[in-house]
């Protein structure tokens, strides 16, 4: 079955004046000619994008959106019309977001926070910038200590807001990310807490002993671009731990304790030191 918003692997069916017909053995699609491969067979097969093209007919393409059925993407606004918004995502036609999708009145040129989704009534592919309706934290589907993929949804004074695995929302405090972080930004994270009320509290480090390993490696990669010396030590003060390695004084105490008991560094009082390797 070929489905609109996603990637299809069709069968080139045959070749026309207008482009290949590509098939999935029950409905045919067209690929237009300015997409079509240098070289290919009748009974080849293509991964496309398909969607609705501006006479609402199946089209395929060989670009590749910036969001797929379902997804979130931070988009700009094309243009507005009398009907609604016009995001670019990546295709010729624009990704219509009606007037009842937007979840604050859209203007040209800024960005928002899109989900993509098939519209009930109309069966055409639409954004919608009410990203929450979307998520639901009823029934999760993710373990505290769980490695989740996080796409960074909008930041307040409280903390950083994130969509977990596209399904569910979480929090990320401001107190504990050391790196700059933007809307639409997809990073990995992990569970940190699963309150009772099902709301979850997201890190970017990984939890108990094993938080060391990556912020060592980190360190030993930083040492190795940098001629195996970073002027910084235990008493460094913590805003400029934060500056160049972007992690916690806490973090960076745990990392290089880990790497002098592996005797990969010397901690002295003009910074740290790798040893050769």
């Amino acid at each position: 079955m070929i489905e609109i918003g996603q990637y299809n692997t069709l069968k080139i069916q045959r070749d026309t004046s207008v482009g290949l017909y590509l098939t999935d053995g029950s409905k045919d699609v067209l690929l237009p000619n300015k997409y079509v491969p240098r070289k290919f067979e009748v009974g080849d097969e293509l991964a496309v994008f398909v969607y609705l093209d501006h006479e609402e007919r199946l089209v395929a393409t060989t670009l590749k959106p910036y969001i797929t059925l379902n997804d979130f993407a931070y988009l700009r606004v094309s243009y507005i019309n009398k009907f609604g918004a016009f995001v670019d995502w990546g295709l010729e036609k624009d990704l219509f977001v009606p007037f009842k999708e937007q979840a604050r009145p859209m203007e040209k040129s800024k960005r928002y926070l899109i989900h993509m989704h098939i519209d009930d009534k109309t069966g055409r592919l639409v954004g919608s910038s009410r990203t929450s309706k979307f998520l639901s934290n009823e029934v999760l589907t993710v373990e505290e200590g769980e490695e989740v993929d996080l796409i960074i949804s909008h930041i307040t004074e409280m903390g950083i807001n994130v969509i977990i695995n596209g399904k569910h929302k979480g929090l990320l405090y401001k107190d504990e990310v050391y790196q700059d972080l933007r809307t639409g930004d997809r990073v990995i994270g992990y569970v940190k807490l699963i309150r009772p009320d099902n709301k979850i509290d997201i890190t970017l480090q990984k939890g108990g002993a094993d938080s060391i390993e990556p912020n060592a490696q980190y360190i030993l990669e930083e040492l190795r671009e940098s001629r195996g010396f970073i002027r910084l030590n235990d008493n460094s003060h913590p805003e400029d731990i934060k500056t160049v390695l972007k992690m916690s004084k806490k973090a960076f105490k745990k990392a290089i304790g880990s790497l002098y008991k592996q005797r990969l560094i010397e901690i002295k009082e003009d910074g740290i030191h790798l040893i050769s390797e």
